[in-house]
């Protein structure tokens, strides 16, 4: 999968990448998914793997955001 706008990865894994795009947040939801590309600067990003499902929200979510921070916490543990 190919997609433009990305402003920023919030977090990601194989099974589940989350998207700050200039229109708000994208989560791909997959198995096996690896980022091949990406370019922030042209806000470009490929996405190779089996992609099962996307989510668009245009509220930037205090929930997403606060997973990802709960992420963080773990990997600094």
């Amino acid at each position: 999968m190919q997609t433009t706008g990305v402003q920023k990865v919030v977090s990601f894994d194989d099974q589940e990448i989350i998207l700050e795009t200039g229109i708000g947040l994208l989560v791909l939801h997959g198995e096996d998914m690896h980022i091949t590309h990406l370019d922030l600067t042209a806000g470009d990003l490929i996405v190779e793997g089996l992609i099962i499902s996307l989510e668009f929200s245009d509220d930037r979510g205090k929930k997403i955001k606060a997973k990802g921070k709960n992420i963080l916490e773990r990997l600094i543990r």
